[in-house]
C-alpha cells in the first residue's frame, strides 16, 4: 500500500473528513484491520486566509511547496491538497516535488463525465467560482462547461464557507440558501452540482437535489485510495 500525503488544515474541518474517508474506504477494500497509511501536514488556516484575503498567491503557493517536500521527506507516495481554492497554486507543489499529484479538478472531472452531466453548476469559494484555474482546467482539459451562480449569491456561498462550515457551524438557513441557488441554476440549464470547496459536503448532499451532485471530497479521497492499492502494473 502507497503512503498518501495529506495536506490540510485548510480548514481542518474537511481535512477531518478527508481521513476518515480513505480510511473507510481502504478497510471496505482490504477488510479486516486494514487502514490507510496516511501522513498529514496540516496548517494553521488563519495563515494561509491571510494571505488569500491579501492576494499573496505566491506567498501561499510557497508554504504548500514546503509542506509537499516535508511529506516527500517523511515518506509519502502521492500528495492530496485537500482543498480546492489552493489548487490555484497547485503548480507550486508539483514543481517542489516529483511525487503524483491528485489535482482535484481532474477527478471530479472523471465523476462528472461518468454520471453523463454536460453543465454542472459550481459553488465554492469567490476565488474558485471566480478565477478560471478551476473552471478553466475542466474546460480545456475536459470539455465541461460549468455554471457559476450570479454575484450575489458567489457572495453568500463564499460567506457560508468561511463564516460557517470552516468555523464548524452548519445551520439549516444557509443549507436553504444554497438550495435556493441550486435551484435557480437548475431553471437556467444546470443539470448537476459540484461541491467544489471540500467543507460543502458538510451541509449539502444528494438528499439536497435532484440532479447529480459531486462532492470533491469524497470523490478525492476514493480516488487517493485507488492510487493507494494500485499494484505495480495495474490494480
Amino acid at each position: 500500500m502507497r503512503t498518501i500525503g495529506l495536506i490540510g488544515g485548510m480548514s481542518w474541518e474537511s481535512t477531518a473528513i478527508y481521513y476518515r474517508l480513505v480510511n473507510e474506504r481502504v478497510r471496505a477494500r482490504a477488510g479486516g484491520l486494514h487502514s490507510a497509511r496516511v501522513l498529514l501536514w496540516s496548517f494553521d488556516f488563519d495563515d494561509v486566509a491571510a494571505l488569500q484575503a491579501q492576494g499573496d498567491w505566491r506567498g501561499a503557493g510557497a508554504l504548500l511547496g514546503e509542506a509537499a517536500r516535508g511529506l516527500e521527506k517523511a515518506g509519502a507516495d502521492l500528495i492530496v491538497l485537500c482543498t480546492n481554492t489552493m489548487h490555484k497554486v497547485a503548480d507550486a507543489i508539483t514543481g517542489a516535488v516529483p511525487l503524483p499529484f491528485l489535482h482535484l479538478a481532474d477527478v471530479t472531472a472523471r465523476a462528472i463525465k461518468t454520471a453523463g452531466c454536460r453543465k454542472p453548476l459550481l459553488l465554492a469559494t469567490r476565488y474558485t467560482m471566480e478565477d478560471d484555474f478551476y473552471v478553466g482546467r475542466l474546460r480545456a482539459g475536459h470539455g465541461i462547461e460549468t455554471m457559476v451562480p450570479d454575484e450575489d449569491a458567489r457572495g453568500i456561498v463564499h460567506t457560508i464557507i468561511y463564516d460557517e462550515l470552516c468555523r464548524g457551524v452548519v445551520r439549516d438557513e444557509s443549507r436553504q440558501a444554497l438550495r435556493a441557488i441550486i435551484a435557480k441554476a437548475q431553471t437556467q440549464g444546470a443539470d448537476g452540482v459540484i461541491l467544489g470547496c471540500t467543507e460543502l459536503g458538510m451541509i449539502l448532499s444528494q438528499d439536497d437535489c435532484d440532479v447529480p451532485v459531486f462532492d470533491t471530497t469524497q470523490i478525492h479521497a476514493d480516488a487517493a485510495v485507488d492510487f493507494a492499492l494500485m499494484r505495480a502494473g495495474g490494480v
